[in-house]
C-alpha cells in the first residue's frame, strides 16, 4: 500500500516546529484522548460506581472504578458546597466545587478515610503512591444552574446554551508523575494501557465527566423530587469537561523537548506514512470525505472573541469551502492521492487548513497510523547528560542545525528581547512579563532557548573547533543547559522550537494550543494571549455505553439524518 518516493519526504523541524504552525495543529487518531477510548474499548474495560454517597445540598463523594484484563483503577470524586466568592481558577484558589484523585485499584474504607483528609485540600494535602493523580474542577455556574432547574422541573436543557458553554465543570488542574506525593511516572510506565503519555490523566478527566452528569442529575432531583427528569442523552453527549490552561502550560513544552519531539515526530511519520500511500481505495476516500463534512461542522460551532483566533476561524471556514470544493472534483484514484492533496493545500490554503488536512488523512488508515502512539512516550529515566568529550565543531554543528536561523538575530535589540518569563511569588505560575518596564530580569527562566543559543554558538567561536567542550563548559558553565539541549538534536531534531520565545510579539497560546491539541482537544478559545480554554471529551460515549464501534470517531459531529 505504502511505497515512498524520493519526493515524498517528512516535512522538516525547520517547517514543522515554527510557532504558527504549532499554534494551528487539530486533533488527530493519535490524540491521547481518543488513544485512550480505543484501547479501553478493544480490551472490553467494565465500569461501575461502587459508591454515590451524596447529599441534598450537593456534599459527599463517589467512586468510579474502570476495571481492566490486568488491573483497576478507581476515580474517588469528593463534592463540596463552595460559596460563589470562593470560586475561582487560579492555581492559588484554595477551595472548589469537586475535587478528585484517580486510585490505583479499589480503594477500601480506610483509603477513602484517608483521602478525605487530604484529596480536597489539593497542594495543601498529601497523597501517597496508590494515587496516579490529583485534579480538582468548578462549576460553569451559569450553565449548572440552568441544567439543575430544567431537569428539576421536568424539562431538558436549551441545547443552544448548552452549545455556548459546553461543559458544566471545568477542570483547573490535572496533577499526575509523582506531584503531591502521587506516584511517579516511572512506577507505572511499565503498564501496557498507562505507558502513551498522559493516560492517567485522560482516565482521570473521563471519569470526572460521568461523575458531573450524575451529579447535576442528583441536584436536580434534590430539587425537584419526582418532577425531575434525566439529562438526554444525546445532551448529555455534547458536554465535556471544560479545561482552562494559563502560561504553566508553555514551560513543559520548552523544557520537555525529547518529550515534544516524539509526539511532532510521531505524527510527522503518520502523515509521511499517508502521503506515500500509492492508491486509494473506496473505502478510504469515503472515511476521510464523511470526517471532512464532520469537521466542516465542528468548525462551524467554534466560536472565540479573540480575535487571532477569530481570523484563524474565518480562514479555516474559508478552507473549508476550497478544500470541499477541490475533493468534489478531485482524483482520488490518482497516483499518490494524499500527498498530491497536502501538496494543493501548501499553496491554496492557509496554515489552520493545512494542518486540518493532515489530520483528516490519518483516519482512514489506523493500521499505518495508530501502532506510533508507542512511540510518543520519553523512555529515559534521567537527565541527559552532557558529552563533554564532544569536539566544539560538532557542537557548534548541531547548534547550527537547530538554532542557526536565530544567529543573525540581534539580541540587543528591544523587540528581540522585550519579555522574560519568571514565577510569580505571589500566585505561584509562570508568567512572561515586560523585561524592560517590570524589574524581573534577576528573576528570569532559562525559557529562551534560541537567545541562549546564540550566546553560546558566538562563546564557542573563540575556541578550537578540536577542542572538547568540557574544557569550553568549565570557562563558561553558564552555557551548560545550551550545550545538553544541542546535543539532544541528534535523537530529538522536533524538540525545539523554531521561534523567538522572548520577543514582543510572541504568543504564548500557540504553545498551549500544541500541547493540547495533542490531548484531543478542539474549539480553542483564547481568552488572551495567555490563557485558553478548551472542551475534553465532548461528543465522547459515557463509560457504560462505550464500544469498538464509538469509541474513536466521536470527536467529529454527526451529520444530520
Amino acid at each position: 500500500m505504502t511505497t515512498p518516493q524520493p519526493h515524498i519526504t517528512r516535512r522538516p523541524p525547520s517547517e514543522v516546529m515554527r510557532l504558527e504552525r504549532l499554534g494551528s495543529l487539530h486533533q488527530c487518531r493519535m490524540s491521547f484522548m481518543r488513544t485512550l477510548l480505543r484501547r479501553l474499548a478493544g480490551d472490553q474495560w467494565q465500569f461501575t460506581r461502587p459508591h454515590f454517597d451524596i447529599d441534598a445540598t450537593g456534599v459527599g463523594y463517589a467512586v468510579y472504578t474502570a476495571a481492566g484484563p490486568e488491573r483497576s483503577y478507581s476515580l474517588v470524586a469528593f463534592a463540596h458546597d463552595l460559596p460563589d466568592e470562593k470560586r475561582s481558577d487560579r492555581v492559588i484558589a484554595d477551595a472548589w466545587d469537586a475535587t478528585f484523585t484517580l486510585f490505583d485499584g479499589v480503594p477500601d474504607s480506610q483509603d477513602i478515610a484517608r483521602l478525605k483528609q487530604n484529596v480536597p485540600l489539593q497542594e495543601a494535602g498529601r497523597i501517597s503512591e496508590k494515587e496516579l493523580s490529583l485534579s480538582r474542577a468548578n462549576r460553569s455556574v451559569r450553565l449548572w444552574d440552568h441544567v439543575v432547574s430544567e431537569l428539576a422541573s421536568g424539562q431538558q436543557p436549551d441545547t443552544d446554551i448548552i452549545d455556548q458553554v459546553g461543559y458544566l465543570m471545568r477542570t483547573t488542574a490535572v496533577y499526575g508523575s509523582g506531584k503531591f506525593g502521587a506516584a511517579d511516572r516511572e512506577t507505572i510506565s511499565n503498564r501496557e494501557e498507562l505507558f502513551p503519555p498522559f493516560q492517567v490523566e485522560m482516565l482521570s478527566v473521563f471519569l470526572t465527566r460521568k461523575f458531573v452528569l450524575d451529579l447535576v442529575q442528583h441536584m436536580a432531583w434534590a430539587k425537584g423530587g419526582e418532577t425531575a427528569v434525566k439529562l438526554d442523552r444525546s445532551i448529555a453527549q455534547r458536554l465535556g469537561i471544560g479545561n482552562s490552561t494559563g502560561l504553566g502550560m508553555a514551560p513543559f513544552v520548552i523544557n520537555h523537548p525529547v518529550l515534544f519531539n516524539n509526539w511532532i515526530k510521531a505524527r510527522e511519520e503518520a502523515i509521511y506514512r499517508v502521503r506515500s500511500v500509492v492508491n486509494a481505495v473506496t473505502d478510504d476516500t469515503e472515511i476521510f470525505l464523511d470526517r471532512l463534512k464532520r469537521s466542516t461542522i465542528s468548525v462551524a460551532r467554534w466560536t472565540s472573541k479573540h480575535p487571532v483566533q477569530m481570523r484563524k476561524i474565518d480562514a479555516l471556514k474559508h478552507d473549508l469551502m476550497l478544500l470541499s470544493a477541490r475533493v468534489d472534483e478531485y482524483d482520488f484514484q490518482t497516483a499518490y492521492p494524499w500527498d498530491n492533496l497536502m501538496n494543493w493545500a501548501t499553496h491554496q490554503l492557509s496554515i489552520e487548513g493545512q494542518e486540518l488536512l493532515a489530520s483528516l488523512i490519518l483516519e482512514p488508515y489506523p493500521d499505518l497510523v495508530d501502532p506510533l502512539v508507542s512511540c510518543m512516550a520519553d523512555t529515559t529515566s534521567t537527565v541527559a547528560r552532557i558529552d563533554g568529550s564532544m569536539t566544539v565543531g560538532d557542537v557548534k554543528t548541531l547548534l547550527e542545525k537547530s538554532f542557526v536561523w536565530a544567529f543573525d538575530l540581534d539580541w540587543q535589540a528591544p523587540q528581540n528581547c522585550a519579555r522574560a518569563w519568571y514565577v510569580s511569588e505571589e500566585k505561584l505560575e509562570p508568567r512572561l512579563g515586560e523585561r524592560f518596564e517590570e524589574p524581573i530580569a534577576a528573576y528570569e527562566q532559562p525559557l529562551a532557548p534560541a537567545r541562549d543559543a546564540a550566546h553560546a554558538f558566538h562563546a564557542l567561536k573563540e575556541w578550537p573547533e578540536t577542542s572538547n567542550v568540557a574544557a569550553f563548559l568549565q570557562s563558561h558553565p553558564e552555557h551548560r543547559h545550551t550545550i545538553r539541549r544541542a546535543q539532544l538534536y541528534e535523537v530529538a531534531p522536533y524538540g525545539e522550537i523554531q521561534d523567538n520565545t522572548i520577543s514582543s510579539d510572541v504568543l504564548p497560546i500557540d504553545m498551549l494550543r500544541a500541547k493540547l491539541s495533542f490531548f484531543g482537544a478542539t474549539h480553542f478559545d483564547p481568552r488572551s494571549d495567555r490563557w485558553i480554554r478548551i472542551c475534553m471529551f465532548a461528543g465522547a460515549p459515557y463509560p457504560e455505553s462505550l464500544s469498538e464501534s464509538n469509541s474513536d470517531d466521536w470527536i467529529y459531529p454527526e451529520l444530520a439524518q
